[in-house]
C-alpha cells in the first residue's frame, strides 16, 4: 500500500501527518518500502514503566527489521534506550538491540550518543554509580546519511573560551605524536556537538505547571522535546518523513510538525494518542501555524 492510501486506515490525520493505533510492526508492514527519511523512537524496553492498560509486547528485533524497510536509502534511526537494574545486574538490553538489528537488518551503527541528564539517587544510591545517562545509537540504511547538519546544535566551550594552546599535538597510527609547534589556538565560544550531549529531562524541561506540561507528563515515561528537535533538525530537511513507531506521549511528531515536516505516529494505547499526542498536536498548531 502507499502511505495516501493509508490514510484511510489511520487514527488521526491532518495535512502534516497521521497516527496510527495499534501494533507498530503490523502497521509498519504494510507501509511501502523506503519510504520514511527518519525514525526517531524510545522503546518501552524491560517494563521499567507502568503503561497500564497496555499488555503490548516490544518485539525489539522485529521493530528493527521493519524499520530497516522502510528507510530510505540515506535513511537515519536515532534510538533512545537504556537498560533494567535488577538483583544488581543490568539487563544488556541495549547492547543485545544494537548487535542485533547490525546483525539482522541493513542498518548499520553510524555512532552512539550519550544522553547525559540528571540522575536520582534512587534505592541503591550508596551501593552502585548513579544512572546519568541514556543511550543514543544512532543507525543508518545505506553508504552516509541523505542529509546530516548539526549547526544547531553547537555547545558553549565556556570556561575555556579565548584560552590559547600552543603545540597541539596529533597521535598517528603508529602511535607516536606529531607536535604542531608553529600555530597558535584559540578556543571558540562554540564548539561543534560531540557524542555526549547534554539534556534536561522531561520535567525539567517541560514542568507539569505548564499547559503543554501538564498534557505530557500524564505519559509515564518521556523524553526532552529537545533531542526530537536536536535529531529531525540534524538528519531532515523540511517536508522530510519522520517515523515514531511507538509514539507515547507524541513528542517526535508534535516536535516534527513544528518544524514543517511530514509526521507518521504508531501506538497501541488509544488513551495515549487521544488525550495526549493528539491534544499536544492541537495545542502546538495554535501557537506555531
Amino acid at each position: 500500500m502507499t502511505l495516501k492510501e493509508l490514510i484511510n486506515e489511520s487514527y488521526y490525520y491532518d495535512k502534516d501527518g497521521m497516527l496510527f493505533l495499534g501494533d507498530c510492526v503490523e502497521w509498519m508492514k504494510k507501509f511501502p518500502n523506503e519510504c520514511v527519511d527518519l525514525v526517531i523512537t524510545s522503546p518501552p524496553y524491560d517494563k521499567i514503566r507502568d503503561y497500564k492498560k497496555d499488555k503490548w509486547q516490544i518485539d525489539l528485533p522485529a521493530v528493527g527489521q521493519q524499520i530497516s524497510r522502510v528507510l530510505k536509502n540515506g535513511g537515519i534511526c536515532v534510538m533512545v534506550i537504556q537498560d533494567q537494574t535488577k538483583d544488581g545486574r543490568k539487563s544488556g538490553t541495549s547492547f543485545k538491540t544494537i548487535v542485533n538489528w547490525i546483525d539482522n537488518t541493513e542498518l548499520d551503527l553510524w555512532e552512539t550518543c550519550i544522553y547525559a541528564r540528571s540522575g536520582t539517587p534512587g534505592a541503591w544510591w550508596d551501593k552502585r554509580f548513579r544512572v546519568d545517562h541514556e543511550y543514543m545509537p544512532i543507525f543508518i540504511k545505506g553508504k552516509r546519511p541523505q542529509y546530516f547538519n548539526k549547526e544547531h546544535m553547537k555547545e558553549l566551550t565556556k570556561p575555556e573560551y579565548g584560552l590559547t594552546k600552543k603545540g597541539l599535538g596529533n597521535r598517528k597510527t603508529d602511535g607516536t605524536t606529531v607536535y604542531d609547534t608553529n600555530k597558535v589556538y584559540e578556543l571558540p565560544k562554540e564548539k561543534y556537538q560531540g557524542t555526549i550531549i547534554h539534556y534536561k529531562n522531561s520535567s525539567r524541561e517541560t514542568p507539569k505547571s505548564s499547559v503543554i506540561g501538564k498534557i505530557k507528563l500524564q505519559h509515564p515515561a518521556t523524553f526532552p522535546d529537545k533531542i526530537a528537535s536536536d535529531f529531525i533538525q540534524c538528519f531532515t530537511k523540511e517536508n522530510m518523513i519522520v517515523l515514531e513507531p511507538m509514539v507515547g506521549s507524541g513528542t517526535v511528531v508534535v516536535e516534527s510538525n513544528k518544524l514543517n515536516r511530514k509526521y507518521i505516529g504508531i501506538d497501541t494505547n488509544e488513551e495515549y494518542l487521544k488525550n495526549i499526542c493528539i491534544k499536544r498536536l492541537k495545542s502546538d498548531q495554535v501557537v506555531t501555524k
